[in-house]
């Protein structure tokens, strides 16, 4: 499997379960999105990409907002030695608009530092929507006076350099996308999984990938 894409759902209900504050979860889930991501690469994924936070996530409470924007400057700032010490690239994909001045430097910052990992990349979608980035594409498009097809699309969303997940997982038991990689996941193989994500460990990582190989890809032929 080349591109590995989770749907990192049900850090909230996990930490409630638990009788733990909301952050708590929150924190956990971050932790793994770092354990998952290693042990993704170190198994031969090349891609391996989590849905962190949609275009939707903006109406949570701002203590909530707040903390998970404090999460993410964390991973640029503090954790960077992280991607660096494990030679991955760290890519941000989604819409800039609305994100602080100190976290799009942030992310400039690291996106620089760790560009010529050879181990695989870990991009961590945030403020991302997928009809969002189809809109912004097709805009992009527009303004360079483009026409608007599939390949000129392609090129234009911000996955453009991103080859298309192989498989989609959603963790927590929730069967849907909520408009995660609505355009280059369209041929994605899906998986559910009822463990919430601060539980999802490395051995569910290895069924996921197992799983895969045990599927046959049509791509509609």
């Amino acid at each position: 499997m080349k591109h590995l894409a989770i749907i990192i759902d049900g850090n909230r209900r996990w930490a409630r379960e638990r009788g733990l504050p909301t952050l708590e979860g929150h924190r956990k889930g971050y932790e793994n999105v770092k354990t998952i991501g290693l042990a993704a690469l170190e198994r031969g994924v090349e891609f391996f990409t989590v849905f962190a936070f949609s275009t939707e996530n903006w109406k949570r409470t701002e203590e909530e907002v707040g903390y998970l924007m404090e999460l993410l400057l964390q991973a640029l700032t503090k954790d960077l030695g992280f991607f660096l010490e494990h030679d991955a690239r760290l890519k941000v994909i989604g819409r800039r608009e609305g994100l602080s001045e100190k976290i799009l430097a942030a992310i400039d910052v690291a996106e620089g530092k760790t560009a010529h990992g050879t181990r695989g990349q870990i991009n961590l979608c945030i403020n991302y929507g997928g009809r969002a980035e189809i809109i912004d594409g097709v805009k992009a498009l527009l303004e360079q006076g483009q026409e608007v097809t599939e390949e000129n699309l392609g090129s234009a969303i911000w996955m453009h350099s991103i080859p298309d997940p192989d498989m989609i997982v959603r963790t927590s038991g929730e069967q849907r996308l909520s408009g995660f990689l609505t355009w280059s996941g369209v041929y994605s193989e899906l998986k559910f999984v009822e463990k919430k994500w601060p539980d999802f460990s490395v051995e569910d990582l290895e069924v996921c990938l197992q799983d895969y190989q045990s599927r046959q890809r049509r791509f509609g032929k």
